[in-house]
C-alpha cells in the first residue's frame, strides 16, 4: 500500500519510542516496557492507515469526458441545491463529501482542466459536518476550466478542514492542468470537500451515500456535441 509522503513523520514519530521501549525491555527483561510500547505501535499503525494512498480506477482508465468524480472518500452531506451563503457567485449545484478519520484522505481532482484560480483562507476549525464550516473554516479553493469541449466548462472545489484537521496540503496551482481523478493534495485528520458544478449538470449521488475518490461519479455534464 502506498503511503502519502506527508504521512511519514506521523508514522515514524511514534515508531521511535516504540522501538526504544521494546529494545530496552528485552535487554533488561522488563516486560512492562514492552507493553508500554504497544500504544505507540498502535498509533503508528493508525497513521499508516490514515495516510494510505490506494490506486483507483482513474489511475488505470481515463474517466469519461462528461463525468465529474468524487474528490475524496466519504459520505455525501449535500447533493443538489447549494447551502445558503456557501457557493461561489453564480448559479451552481453543490456536492459535499464528509471524510471521517478512517477514510482515505488523499484528495483528487473532480474534473479535468487548467487551474485558473487558486486561493487559501485561514479560519476556524468547526466540525466539518456543520454547515457553518463551509464558509468559516480554513480552506483552499480551486477553479478548473476545461476548454477541450465545444463550450468551456468550469468546476469549483474546496478542501475544508474540520475540528481535528489542522493542515491542508494542496499540490497544484494556477496554470497547472489536472486530469479527472488526479491526486492533488490531502487534508489531515477529518475534513470535507465541496464541489460546485453548473446547473446544466445532472447530480448522480444522494445525501447519505458513500463515495470513493476518483471513482464515484457525482455529477455528469450533458453530452458534448
Amino acid at each position: 500500500m502506498r503511503i502519502d509522503p506527508a504521512g511519514w513523520p506521523f508514522i515514524t514519530g511514534p515508531l521511535a519510542p516504540a522501538a526504544l521501549l521494546t529494545a530496552t525491555g528485552r535487554a533488561t527483561g522488563r516486560r512492562g516496557l514492552r507493553i508500554a510500547a504497544w500504544p505507540f505501535a498502535a498509533l503508528a499503525a493508525y497513521m499508516a492507515l490514515f495516510f494510505r494512498d490506494p490506486d483507483r480506477r482513474c489511475d488505470v482508465h481515463p474517466s469519461d469526458a462528461d463525468d465529474v468524480v468524487s474528490p475524496a472518500d466519504g459520505v455525501v452531506m449535500v447533493a443538489g441545491e447549494p447551502q445558503e451563503g456557501v457557493a461561489p457567485e453564480g448559479e451552481w449545484q453543490q456536492v459535499s463529501v464528509f471524510l471521517s478519520v478512517v477514510d482515505v484522505h488523499v484528495n483528487r481532482s473532480p474534473y479535468r482542466g487548467e487551474v485558473v484560480e487558486s486561493s487559501y483562507r485561514k479560519g476556524s476549525f468547526l466540525a466539518a459536518y456543520r454547515k457553518e464550516s463551509a464558509h468559516r473554516n480554513e480552506r483552499s479553493e480551486l477553479w478548473l476550466r476545461d476548454t477541450d469541449s465545444p463550450t468551456p466548462r468550469t468546476v469549483v472545489f474546496r478542501q475544508i478542514v474540520g475540528v481535528l484537521a489542522r493542515r491542508i496540503v494542496t499540490r497544484t496551482g494556477v496554470g497547472q492542468r489536472l486530469e479527472t481523478g488526479e491526486r492533488m493534495g490531502l487534508m489531515k485528520f477529518g475534513s470535507r470537500m465541496d464541489v460546485f458544478v453548473p446547473r446544466e449538470c445532472t447530480i448522480t449521488v444522494r445525501t447519505g451515500q458513500r463515495v470513493r475518490g476518483g471513482e464515484t461519479v457525482i455529477a455528469r455534464w450533458p453530452a458534448a456535441g
